[in-house]
C-alpha cells in the first residue's frame, strides 16, 4: 500500500499535478482522504523524500521539492546516436576469434555436458536459504573462497585423488576456465613457450594465448601424451608449462599410461616447467578405479592441479578450484582480486554444506551410474545404426564418445546439416590443433535421456551422407 500511495504522488508530480514548491496536505488528514494507516502515508512520503521528490520543513509541512528528478525519457530524436552502430572510433587490438560452440540445439550431443535435470536442486535451494541467513557472506570477503567450501574441497581432492591439501593450498575460483586465465597471469610471461596436447580444447589454448605465450602442439596417442614427442620439443624450446587432460585426454578419451606419468614427472623436475593438469571430470570413471592425478605423485612442486563442480553439479553454477604450491595460489589471489575481486561466498558456503552433508557424494554416485548406462547405451545404438561406417570405442570414463568415420565423410558438412535438424555435435577438426578437417567427431551421452538419445542418433543416420 505505502509503493502504492508513493506511486500515485509521484506520476502527480511527473504530470505536473503536484507543482515544485507545492505543499502536501498533513500525513493525518492525507491518511484519511486517502482510507490509509497513518503508518503507511508516512513511509510513502519518506520514501518520495529519499528519491528526491519531496523536502521537508521543520514546522511548516512537506511540499513537492524545488528540484525535480530528471526522470523524463528522452526522444529517440533527441538522442545523437552515431550513423553506424558497427564502427569503433579508435584502435582495437587484435583478438582471438575462438568463442564457444553453440549450445541451444534440442538435442546437444557436442560432449561434456552434464544432465543438469538431474541436479539435486531441492538440496541446494535448502542450502542457498540457509547461507543467506549469514549476511557476512553479502560484504567482501576472501578472495580465494569462502573457508569452509575450501575446506571441504580440501577434503574432497584428499579422498578421492590423493592429493594432500588444506584449505590454505585451495583456490575457488569461477569454473576451470577462470583457473587457467589465472595460472596464465600468474607463472607465464609474454613469449614463454607453453606445451599443449595436439587434440585438445581450444578455449584453454586462447586463455593461454591471451597471456602472450607461445603454444606448441605435442603428439596424443592412444597410450596419451607422447613423451618421444615431448623430449623433441624439449630439446629445441625452452618449455615454461605443459597444459594436459591425463585422466580422460580430452577430446580422445584415453588415460596417461602410468610409465608415461613417472616419465613426465621426472621430466618436469629435470627440465624446471611447470605441469597444468587440467582434471575436469575425475568422477566419471567406469571401468575400474580411476588413476590417481599427477598432483597425487608430485614431489617436487611441479603440479598445478585445477578441476571443477560443472561436471558433478551444473556448469552454470560457475565454480571451479586450484591446489597448488602456495607461492603459485598467492599469485593467483592478487590477480584474481584485480579480475572479480572475489566469487559468490553465498553459493560457496551453500556448497560447503552439500559436501559436508554428503550430498555432493552421493550425487555423483548416482550420476556415475547413470551415465555409465548412457555410455554403454550409446556406444550400442551406433553400432546397430551404422555398422562398420563409424568406428566406435567405448572409453573408460567421461561423458563422450570419441568416434572415428570413413575418410571419405566430411564430418563438419555431416555436423551442419545435423545442427539444421536439432542436434548438435563437433566434428573432430574442432580439437585439431592444426584446423585441419579430421576423419572423427565427438558425441556427448550424458545430458540425453534415453528417448532423446535415440532421436539424436537417428537424426544422425539421416544427414549421415
Amino acid at each position: 500500500m505505502f509503493a502504492r500511495i508513493a506511486r500515485t504522488i509521484g506520476d502527480d508530480i511527473r504530470r505536473g499535478r503536484l507543482r515544485p514548491g507545492a505543499r502536501l496536505p498533513g500525513s493525518r488528514r492525507l491518511a484519511e482522504s486517502l482510507g490509509a494507516h497513518r503508518n503507511t502515508v508516512l513511509r510513502a512520503l519518506a520514501e518520495l523524500q529519499a528519491e528526491g521528490w519531496l523536502e521537508t520543513a521543520p514546522g511548516r509541512g512537506t511540499f513537492v521539492s524545488a528540484r525535480i528528478p530528471a526522470e523524463r525519457p528522452r526522444r529517440a530524436s533527441e538522442l545523437r546516436v552515431p550513423r553506424d552502430p558497427g564502427r569503433v572510433g579508435f584502435a582495437l587490438p587484435r583478438a582471438s576469434r575462438e568463442g564457444p560452440p553453440p549450445s541451444s540445439a534440442p538435442l546437444p550431443m557436442g560432449g561434456g555436458t552434464p544432465d543438469v535435470r538431474l541436479v539435486p536442486t531441492a538440496e541446494l535451494a535448502r542450502a542457498l536459504r540457509r547461507a543467506l541467513r549469514d549476511t557476512s557472506l553479502l560484504d567482501y570477503g576472501d578472495a580465494r573462497g569462502d573457508v569452509a567450501l575450501r575446506e571441504a574441497l580440501a577434503r574432497h581432492v584428499a579422498r578421492t585423488r590423493g592429493v594432500a591439501a588444506d584449505a590454505d593450498d585451495v583456490l575457488v575460483t569461477r569454473g576451470s576456465q577462470m583457473a587457467l586465465d589465472l595460472l596464465a597471469r600468474s607463472v607465464l610471461s609474454p613469449g614463454d613457450v607453453v606445451a599443449v596436447e595436439a587434440w585438445g580444447y581450444r578455449a584453454a589454448w586462447a586463455a593461454l594465448r591471451a597471456s602472450g605465450v607461445q603454444l606448441v602442439p605435442v603428439a596424443v596417442d592412444r597410450h596419451g601424451l607422447s613423451l618421444e614427442h615431448l623430449d623433441r620439443v624439449l630439446a629445441s624450446h625452452a618449455v615454461r608449462a605443459l597444459y594436459l587432460t591425463p585422466h580422460h585426454q580430452y577430446p580422445t578419451t584415453v588415460t596417461l599410461s602410468a610409465p608415461r606419468r613417472l616419465g613426465l614427472l621426472e621430466r618436469a623436475r629435470r627440465h624446471r616447467f611447470a605441469i597444468l593438469e587440467d582434471d575436469y571430470d575425475h568422477e566419471f570413471h567406469y571401468d575400474g578405479r580411476p588413476v590417481l592425478p599427477l598432483a597425487s605423485a608430485d614431489d617436487a612442486g611441479v603440479v598445478i592441479h585445477f578441476g571443477t563442480l560443472s561436471k558433478i553439479l551444473a556448469p552454470g553454477l560457475r565454480v571451479g578450484y586450484v591446489v597448488a604450491p602456495r607461492p603459485v595460489l598467492e599469485r593467483m589471489t592478487r590477480a584474481r582480486v584485480f579480475v572479480d575481486r572475489q566469487g559468490d561466498l553465498v553459493l560457496e558456503r551453500a556448497l560447503a554444506e552439500l559436501f559436508e552433508d554428503g550430498e555432493v557424494t552421493r550425487h555423483a554416485h548416482r550420476m556415475r551410474r547413470v551415465y555409465h548406462a548412457r555410455r554403454d547405451a550409446m556406444a550400442t545404438e551406433l553400432r546397430a545404426a551404422f555398422g562398420d561406417a563409424l568406428d566406435v570405442r567405448v572409453p573408460s570414463g567421461g561423458m563422450a564418445l570419441w568416434v572415428r568415420t570413413e575418410s571419405a565423410v566430411d564430418v563438419a558438412s555431416w555436423a551442419a546439416r545435423a545442427l539444421e535438424r536439432g542436434v548438435f555435435f563437433q566434428p573432430g577438426q574442432r580439437f585439431a590443433f592444426d584446423g585441419r578437417a579430421q576423419p572423427f567427431l565427438r558425441l556427448g551421452f550424458a545430458a540425453l535421456d534415453d528417448l532423446e538419445r535415440q532421436r539424436g542418433i537417428a537424426i544422425l543416420r539421416e544427414t549421415w551422407r
